[in-house]
């Protein structure tokens, strides 16, 4: 009997013993990690070489979403379709938006759609079909917003970025798109009148970019201007590849355009090939040596 009541006294012991130990490591550990200052987590992050940087930007999409506006094709009295733009000056009586060129192409009729759903007629002043940059005109007293322009050059890969337009038509007018920048100063090359006629510089990005997005602008995490939406590369296994034309490309025309004028172009009159493209030297039945690394190859006259 006795020897049983030592061994229940003992049992009680090392339990008594075992809470009394949870109980110190939940005070001393787990309490005590409650109590950190916001001054001795920034110390930590400090000390392990952490950098957390603010991504948040709702508060910058609602400063610059009253630049942003839908533009309006019309032909022979029909709507044919629609792109995007932003306002990026005003004088004493005009407000000026940058769009892409295709997005005014044929129109005999513009009208533009600002955030408040009003829509006012604009006229298309001048533009470049090769660097895809118009301009169009409204009445300043219809102009909620003007934007700010930044520089693209400031840009470095993995730096925020979002965009505003209106893809695929009035339904999803104004849509937020972001994402970061996904390379710098890429080379695209573009059809306008014959097959790969045109070199653009271009910023990648991955944010979405859909018809409709056209001559949208493309914003840094600030709200500033570095960019106009232009294209994007369609195919079943491409996802997230869009391109914006760098804003001070587009800036560089703009007194030009907006006096009614274009780029005056020289004209080469010549048809060329690049020689790194084997298959299409082939489709004309050119045949190269192989110490011709570089250079073109002029398959016509004009």
């Amino acid at each position: 009997m006795r020897e049983k009541v030592i061994n229940l006294l003992f049992t009680l012991l090392i339990f008594l013993l075992g809470v009394g130990f949870m109980w110190f490591v939940d005070y001393k550990f787990i309490d005590d990690t409650k109590e950190i200052t916001t001054e001795e987590i920034q110390t930590i992050i400090e000390n392990r070489d952490i950098t957390i940087t603010e991504s948040d930007i709702s508060e910058a999409v609602a400063d610059v979403y009253d630049t942003v506006v839908m533009i309006k094709n019309f032909q022979k009295g029909e709507y044919t379709g629609s792109g995007s733009g932003f306002v990026y000056k005003t004088d004493d009586k005009y407000g000026y938006i940058l769009t892409n060129y295709h997005v005014i192409t044929g129109a005999n009729k513009l009208s533009v759609v600002y955030s408040n759903e009003k829509e006012v007629n604009a006229v298309a002043l001048g533009g470049d079909e090769y660097l895809d940059v118009a301009v169009v005109r409204v009445d300043k007293n219809s102009v909620i917003k003007v934007a700010e322009m930044g520089k693209a050059s400031d840009l470095a890969l993995g730096d925020t970025i979002f965009a505003i337009g209106s893809p695929v038509g009035e339904e999803y007018y104004n849509t937020v798109t972001r994402g970061i920048v996904s390379g710098l100063n890429r080379k695209i090359t573009v059809s306008v009148k014959s097959t790969n006629d045109w070199v653009m510089k271009s910023i990648q990005v991955d944010a979405a970019i859909n018809p409709g997005n056209s001559g949208g602008p493309l914003f840094n995490a600030e709200g500033r201007v570095v960019g106009i939406n232009s294209m994007k590369l369609v195919d079943s296994s491409v996802e997230g590849m869009g391109f914006s034309i760098m804003i001070e490309d587009a800036l560089a025309y703009t007194d030009l355009f907006e006096t009614g004028k274009g780029i005056d172009r020289p004209l080469l009159g010549i048809s060329l090939i690049n020689v790194g493209e084997d298959k299409t030297l082939q489709k004309y039945g050119i045949n190269l040596d192989d110490n011709i690394t570089y250079g073109i190859v002029v398959i016509s006259v004009a």
